[in-house]
């Protein structure tokens, strides 16, 4: 009998599909027969291993926010200018695809859409965006700190400040999906990290 790939590895495939489709329809558009097609399984399989509609996206909810505390902080680390990747971060809004455009921000469409629906889901997208402002923060205090920057601005008002950025320039895409619109807008907002 064939070991076959290992069940964490089939999961994190199953989740990755689920997010796909979360993030494209939103969470009352998905179906639980649209979930069954992307994640690849039976409905016996589904609810077995993952539970109903509702468990699969706090599970999928769940592998976003863990692949971002992991990758973003580890990209950052990684960088040789903390400030630099954090404005290159959001200058990447303005290079996105028109389809990428359209979908949004899959935190901000999240939070937007389940505030009224389920408040335990909305809070689980607000814990994501809230990691991503500390993050942001905690560099613009070492920038501070290190002479990097000269901005006077307060470093949680400044955080908030950028957290907006991203949702607004999000938004604001599906508006203008394209770069020569979007990217002299970026540009002047990220003046601030000055």
């Amino acid at each position: 009998m064939s070991a076959g790939r290992p069940k964490v590895f089939v999961e994190d495939e199953a989740l990755d599909e689920a997010i796909k489709l979360f993030w494209k329809y939103g969470y009352e558009a998905t179906s639980t027969e649209d979930l069954l097609a992307a994640m690849k399984m039976g409905k016996g399989s589904m609810y077995h291993n993952f539970g109903g509609k509702k468990a699969v996206f706090k599970l999928a909810l769940d592998k976003y926010f863990k692949d971002f505390v992991k990758n973003f902080p580890k990209a950052l680390e990684e960088s040789d200018d903390h400030i630099e990747f954090i404005k290159d971060f959001f200058r990447a809004i303005a290079i996105r695809s028109v389809a990428d455009y359209k979908r949004g921000c899959f935190m901000g469409n999240i939070m937007a859409e389940l505030a009224a629906i389920d408040p335990s889901l909305e809070s689980k997208a607000i814990e994501v965006m809230k990691r991503f402002e500390q993050i942001i923060k905690s560099e613009i205090i070492k920038g501070k700190e290190s002479g990097r920057l000269k901005t006077k601005e307060d470093p949680k008002v400044l955080a908030r400040y950028l957290l907006n950025l991203w949702n607004g320039t999000n938004i604001t895409g599906r508006m203008y999906p394209d770069r020569k619109e979007l990217a002299p807008l970026i540009e002047f907002q990220l003046q601030v990290l000055s």
